[in-house]
């Protein structure tokens, strides 16, 4: 049996006898995970790796290993009264059953809940990554205020949530809000869910990344990517595409524009849907996108029909990386009161 590594950060943090709820983020490298108060400060931090190619007992063991060393370690942990669990989809929150996620395949049809509470005899919720992460920005982030919150992460893929009145949008059976695999173009590349044209596959930090090294075989003059790259075509990511922007690379700044003019696009769709009263963007390539967020309302003009498109909020997340664990935390229902 394959035994993850692990490490811890401790945070100085004055003693509490508030509640609080142990939120686990669990991706296809790591499990990750954090004592949450009820305002949504995080505490104190665990994380290791995670057995993803290996048995459900693997993947299982990697969780239950996080938690254990967060509760040893932690003088507050006693006080923790429920685990939320955030991992990737397809997933059924309500029977807490992991169905088959693509970069977790130790998991399929496993039932992460029952197994979790069976363990630490307390109550256990599960949900995806993007409506955790939701949850967290409607309860105690840049959501806060509002009563109807979208949320978009893109990252390696694009994850979307929607918090209406601080509850999850789940549909009859949970696999409500996969606003990344709504097709814009019926033409387009095939995704990875199986569908053609999903917004993911032009505008997720793969996607931008793949874009700009098209660019860079037909016209690299001037360029500084592939020097950022090592002169390794294929080494150019997303991140070294920000970087590039930054220092005024015309390219990596062409590259930018052509995807904030399909998020805009994809986005309008969303507002004339569901109206949401704030677009919340996170996720790895959201930094990068800061500098380009109020472009997307000039984009807007004439597209969308909903009145009130010019007004609406789109700013970005207040957790950034911690959103995962953060949002499992708030699944437990730690922050409702606040």
């Amino acid at each position: 049996m394959a035994v993850p590594s692990m490490k811890t950060d401790k945070l100085s943090v004055p003693q509490s006898k508030d509640f609080f709820a142990v939120g686990v983020d669990v991706g296809g490298t790591k499990v990750a995970a954090a004592l949450v108060d009820s305002t949504g400060q995080i505490r104190f931090r665990s994380r290791s790796n995670m057995v993803a190619n290996g048995t459900a007992s693997d993947g299982l063991d990697a969780v239950v290993l996080t938690v254990r060393k967060l509760i040893c370690e932690s003088a507050l942990a006693p006080d923790f009264r429920a685990i939320g669990i955030c991992a990737p989809g397809p997933l059924n929150p309500d029977a807490g059953i992991v169905i088959n996620p693509p970069n977790v395949p130790c998991w399929r049809n496993y039932p992460l809940v029952a197994e979790v509470a069976r363990i630490f005899q307390v109550p256990v919720k599960l949900d995806n990554d993007a409506n955790a992460a939701a949850l967290a920005e409607a309860t105690w982030g840049a959501g806060r205020s509002y009563r109807s919150v979208f949320y978009v992460g893109i990252g390696t893929g694009i994850g979307t949530g929607i918090v209406f009145d601080g509850r999850i949008l789940h549909g009859a059976s949970g696999a409500a809000g996969e606003g990344g695999h709504m097709g814009i173009d019926m033409r387009g590349p095939r995704c990875k869910c199986g569908k053609r044209g999903c917004v993911e596959v032009f505008a997720s930090g793969p996607a931008l990344a793949g874009r700009m090294r098209q660019k860079l075989q037909a016209d690299h003059e001037g360029s500084t990517l592939l020097g950022l790259s090592g002169g390794d075509l294929e080494g150019v990511t997303a991140e070294l595409v920000g970087q590039a922007a930054a220092k005024g690379d015309r390219l990596a700044l062409s590259v930018i524009e052509e995807v904030v003019e399909i998020l805009a696009y994809w986005l309008g769709n969303i507002v004339d849907l569901i109206e949401p009263d704030v677009v919340i963007v996170g996720g790895g390539v959201a930094p990068m996108l800061a500098a380009y967020l109020d472009g997307i309302y000039k984009r807007w003009q004439g597209a969308c029909i909903n009145p009130r498109a010019q007004v609406i909020p789109i700013i970005l997340s207040s957790y950034a990386d911690d959103a995962g664990v953060t949002g499992a935390a708030a699944l437990c229902g730690i922050g409702s009161s606040q």
